[in-house]
């Protein structure tokens, strides 16, 4: 009753899955209803693919979460736990060592975060870098060489608690972002 005929999905064209796989989408969602998939967990039916069908790993996730979506059992964007995650993104003038130290080092947070603060949770320099955030978020940072002055940076922003949150988080992360960069602007 007033229920959306538009597909819930955001994963790849049914070509690019026949290619992949030699199913559409109708085919793949009529074989995991068959199996009863919709009572099942997220591991369960992307093990059920992998095992049943001999499908890989990637395609059997994103099979997985396709079939999710188009029976509502997720949101776009929202992660097997429930919560959804966000991104942002900005390349700076910097290398790659000076963007991770303005990431990774407390006291310059303090200049470019804001209100927020986080709390080194793991890092494996220059490249990557994950923290706790004092909002209850989980970020995790993301570095690439673009040349030997230049860096972009990637920012997921999990455990985000609603689709709601999404929109919000990006916009505060690509200020932080720029105000990042404005560190670096010559």
């Amino acid at each position: 009753m007033g229920e959306s005929t538009a597909p819930r999905r955001q994963t790849m064209s049914d070509q690019a899955l026949i290619e992949a796989t030699g199913a559409d989408w109708k085919t793949w969602l009529a074989l995991l209803d068959e199996r009863g998939a919709a009572k099942l967990d997220h591991t369960a039916i992307a093990r059920m693919v992998v095992q049943e069908f001999e499908i890989d790993g990637w395609w059997a996730q994103s099979i997985t979460v396709g079939y999710e979506q188009e029976r509502g059992l997720r949101e776009p964007g929202q992660r097997p736990d429930g919560t959804f995650s966000a991104n942002a993104s900005k390349t700076l003038s910097a290398s790659i060592g000076a963007a991770f130290e303005a990431l990774a080092d407390p006291e310059v947070q303090a200049g470019w975060l804001g209100d927020l603060e986080l709390a080194q949770r793991s890092a494996s320099p220059p490249k990557s870098v994950r923290f706790d955030a004092s909002d209850g978020t989980l970020v995790l940072a993301n570095l690439t060489a673009k040349g030997e002055s230049k860096t972009a940076v990637q920012v997921e922003i999990a455990k985000l608690a609603s689709a709601g949150d999404v929109a919000a988080a990006k916009e505060a992360w690509r200020t932080r972002l720029e105000r990042l960069a404005e560190r670096f602007a010559a």
